[in-house]
């Protein structure tokens, strides 16, 4: 049986502060970067970006990942870098990291 996004239990997750003037371009970049993902990598399971309402520079994604194997195969891989900083460079902070569910209710 498949894993759906509600029965996952690892996620990647990153803070993105764009640089003014960038969103627009950050949005499409993220978009290309997601899109490879779920195309090159089996244990993706979905993506969200969302943004700061009152901060239009700001930007939160959330990645859902089947297992930690999968997650972290797909950030070791050879073009995860060169992707990833194709949305990176138009930033001024960029933060990320790894969750697993500790707590469900």
């Amino acid at each position: 049986m498949a894993t759906t996004l509600q029965e996952n239990k690892h996620w990647s997750s990153g803070r993105w502060q764009v640089k003014e003037g960038n969103a627009d371009e950050f949005v499409e970049r993220w978009r290309e970067f997601l899109t490879w993902t779920k195309e090159a990598n089996e244990g993706f399971l979905g993506a969200r970006l969302i943004r700061d309402l009152r901060n239009p520079n700001a930007f939160v994604s959330f990645a859902a990942w089947q297992d930690l194997h999968s997650m972290r195969a797909w950030q070791g891989s050879p073009e995860f870098k060169e992707r990833f900083d194709a949305a990176y460079v138009l930033c001024d902070d960029m933060q990320s990291s790894g969750y697993e569910l500790v707590v469900e209710i």
